[in-house]
């Protein structure tokens, strides 16, 4: 099986909906998926989400799912420390990367901004609503990785946001989910591809076969648009 983790396009976030630059990447990138062989369409039920799937959806013939679990994490905004009003994602890498045993072992979990307990509540049930979503697809989820209840070569897409698909990110790969958050930006529209990799009948790994993939919008001659990025883009 394969999950193609998809950032919804460029948001137009008080319309809760894309941008026009967003609709002409959703176009493009559902060119690009028309191709792959997808079998599902999930996704969250925020409208920018929702409209950049659309697209998709129209193009191959599929019904979009929608799953609520796959919304923005909102509770994840910070109230204090060394950036206020960001999310937890967005917190200053440097910050993080100081001391990287301590973003390692959990401890910096302690550190102003990041000490609010929902914090680590939210990332432990994105973990939960994972392993129900994926068990429902043939893979339960023990320890870090997944026994193999059917064997699946299901193409599956889906459409949620940068904070979720980072968080999903680092349960999926057992990696230190401040890590993948200080390391990682998803770009609007971008595709992750995660395969779960069967080396016999019990067992899968996820692996991630590429991240942040934008060549649908190169191939249309699109800009990369900034949405998420907080320091030098250009």
């Amino acid at each position: 099986m394969r999950l193609l983790i998809i950032r919804h396009a460029d948001p137009d976030y008080g319309n809760n909906t894309i941008t026009p630059a967003g609709h002409r990447e959703a176009e493009a990138l559902a060119h690009r998926l028309a191709g792959c062989g997808l079998t599902r369409i999930y996704s969250s039920p925020l409208g920018r989400a929702q409209d950049t799937a659309g697209y998709t959806a129209e193009r191959t013939g599929l019904q979009v799912e929608t799953e609520p679990w796959l919304e923005e994490l909102h509770e994840l905004r910070m109230d204090e420390g060394p950036a206020p009003g960001y999310m937890a994602w967005d917190l200053h890498g440097h910050l993080i990367r100081k001391d990287p045993p301590r973003a390692v072992d959990g401890t910096l979990w302690q550190a102003p901004g990041l000490s609010n307990p929902q914090f680590q509540e939210e990332v432990e049930r994105v973990g939960c609503d994972s392993d129900r979503f994926l068990e429902a697809l043939g893979y339960h989820r023990e320890g870090g990785r997944y026994r193999v209840l059917e064997s699946s070569r299901e193409q599956i897409a889906v459409f949620c946001h940068n904070g979720l698909a980072l968080t999903w990110l680092a349960h999926l790969l057992a990696l230190p989910v401040l890590l993948m958050w200080s390391g990682f930006w998803l770009s609007p529209s971008s595709v992750t591809t995660v395969l779960f990799d069967e080396r016999n009948h019990d067992w899968a790994t996820p692996r991630c076969l590429g991240v942040g993939d934008v060549s649908h919008l190169y191939a249309a001659g699109l800009p990369l648009q900034p949405a998420g990025i907080k320091g030098n883009f250009t």
